[in-house]
């Protein structure tokens, strides 16, 4: 098969989709890999590095949409590249294709196969093992971008997060248990802070109860719970995840007139519509606007900020599923791999994920029917 390595150009985004050791390893399996003129470059890999690796470096995006079997990502393709897409094209990104209409709508256009990293589950479908390590990094982060916009200098409250000697340290509120906010509440423990971790599965919070450090509270998820914690929140991460769905709204503005001002809303769940009423995507060179005295971080690839790290974590999860289409084809990688069939979004103008589907009141395609 002849894969396709796309240089990122989303809005300050450096990750690449692989390394030049992942193009050795296709290469060992017998596979052509395009790459992408200087896609590596913010990752800290050189065209020499992938040439080194037995890639062909490509000058035009053109001509690896013209050429490629499939083409890889790390975010969803921007419309300049749609009219590229060719039917019966694999496209292999994140997609959150239920958070964006648009880009749903035009690439039901293309005819592509269109494979979601988010939604790829691991065995028996139980985890998301491709989600999981951009998720990690988002929450880590998450937790140092509530403490600096928590700074006054960006409008914030002024408060240091884990607080000094006689000084009480800040209160962070993280609204879900899973993978980002698992990371978010640890992250920002060891900044001192004391920390509010909600999540409605009473197993998880066990778990949370188990492995958290003392500064650290799991408590049941619910509105009132919500609204009782957030008058006090010098940051509220927002860390919910409904797979392959738009995120639920548990943030209102009308809870605004409660919080403190300044408080700093840390949206993760943004590419999937966001977990605040009031949260709209924002970019790394924008990151923050303010309604009502609240501060909003919504940036929707804040992994993007960290490529080198990102980059290494994502292709060490994502390559071995990118080798089983390229070995078997997408149809036959699909019937041996359920949770590789789980990541079928999109076959030509049929949607196959039913989150995507609902979200848009479209027309829910089984995946199975087109293997």
């Amino acid at each position: 098969m002849i894969v396709g390595v796309l240089k990122e150009i989303k809005s300050q985004e450096n990750r690449v989709c692989m390394t030049p050791a992942g193009v050795e390893v296709m290469r060992q399996h017998g596979h052509t890999v395009l790459v992408e003129k200087a896609a590596g470059v913010g990752s800290g890999f050189s065209d020499a590095d992938y040439e080194a690796a037995g890639a062909k470096i490509v000058a035009a995006p053109a001509d690896i949409y013209g050429r490629s079997d499939m083409v890889m990502h790390v975010k969803e393709p921007q419309p300049s590249e749609y009219d590229q897409v060719r039917p019966g094209q694999i496209v292999f990104t994140y997609f959150h294709f239920a958070a964006d209409e648009k880009l749903t709508r035009e690439f039901m256009q293309t005819g592509s196969v269109a494979i979601a990293y988010e939604t790829v589950t691991g065995p028996n479908g139980v985890g998301l093992p491709l989600l999981t390590p951009m998720s990690e990094v988002a929450g880590r982060m998450a937790a140092q971008e509530a403490a600096k916009y928590n700074e006054r200098v960006h409008g914030g409250r002024g408060i240091l997060l884990g607080g000094v000697t006689g000084v009480a340290p800040a209160n962070v509120l993280v609204l879900g248990g899973g993978i980002v906010g698992t990371n978010a509440a640890m992250m920002a423990a060891g900044l001192g802070a004391r920390v509010h971790i909600l999540d409605m599965n009473l197993d998880r919070l066990r778990y949370l109860s188990e492995i958290m450090p003392k500064n650290v509270t799991p408590l049941m998820s619910s509105p009132a719970k919500i609204r009782e914690l957030a008058k006090e929140a010098d940051a509220v991460i927002g860390a919910v995840l409904v797979v392959g769905a738009k995120a639920p709204k548990l943030v209102t503005r009308e809870m605004f007139k409660d919080m403190k001002p300044g408080c700093v809303l840390v949206d993760v769940a943004i590419d999937q519509g966001g977990c605040f009423e009031t949260s709209k995507p924002t970019t790394h060179t924008d990151p923050i606007y303010e309604v009502d005295g609240i501060i909003h971080y919504c940036v929707a690839n804040m992994p993007g900020a960290v490529p080198i790290t990102s980059t290494m974590a994502l292709t060490n999860a994502t390559l071995p599923y990118a080798l089983q289409i390229a070995d078997k084809g997408w149809q036959a990688a699909c019937k041996e791999n359920p949770g590789l069939k789980n990541g079928l979004n999109m076959v030509g103008d049929k949607i196959t994920f039913k989150g995507v589907a609902d979200a848009f009141g479209l027309p829910y395609t089984p995946a199975e029917s087109c293997l």
